[in-house]
């Protein structure tokens, strides 16, 4: 099995690509998709995160704008965080990789994957990369998005040259999609063939 580490800064398209691999058949484990199931009503993580964070959660599960508020620009809060939610998401990233062992090729989608060290436990780093212009108008697209929110996300993640330097593949996504999705299926090929299957 190739264990294939899908990552991006944000509003780089990393959840399109993701997609496409599924359509081709590839298992995804989405990290993000796992938080949100963590942290959504009866969450396994909803009880620790209250307690670290009093106010942060409710009946729906954990309150995002709540808890971004709480841990946004605090490096300590941050961290706090991480040790809550990091150990909890191995688990359940462990469990995927037993169910599909017999899978030729995976996919790990970790938005923060080289910002952790969680490129260690992949076999390649693919990288999904966009003009930043374009990253920037898909990001102040979305709902409840501000400048300074972006910026902050951005100041926690490495700048895109540095991630497209420590990628093994890289994929574009500011091109018409059907280009990326033929990239996507080229390099599907590649590991496969690589693998001798």
């Amino acid at each position: 099995m190739i264990v294939l580490g899908l990552t991006g800064s944000i509003g780089m398209g990393k959840s399109t690509v993701a997609q496409m691999f599924r359509d081709e058949g590839v298992p995804v484990f989405d990290a993000d998709a796992c938080v949100h199931g963590l942290q959504g009503p009866g969450g396994a993580l909803v009880a620790a995160i209250e307690s670290a964070f009093p106010g942060t959660t409710g009946p729906d599960g954990v309150n995002r704008a709540a808890l971004g508020r709480a841990v946004l620009g605090d490096d300590s809060a941050m961290r706090r965080l991480e040790a809550i939610v990091h150990p909890a998401v191995q688990a359940e990233r462990t469990a995927f990789l037993t169910a599909h062992a017999d899978a030729s090729l995976v996919v790990v989608d970790v938005p923060l994957l080289l910002e952790t060290g969680g490129d260690k436990a992949v076999d390649k780093v693919l990288v999904v990369s966009a003009e930043p212009a374009v990253q920037e108008a898909r990001v102040l697209a979305r709902p409840g998005m501000t400048k300074e929110k972006f910026a902050a996300i951005l100041a926690r993640q490495l700048p895109d040259v540095e991630k497209r330097a420590r990628a093994d593949h890289i994929i574009a996504t500011d091109i018409p999609l059907a280009e990326t999705r033929e990239k996507v299926r080229a390099l599907i090929t590649c590991m496969r063939d690589s693998e001798g299957r």
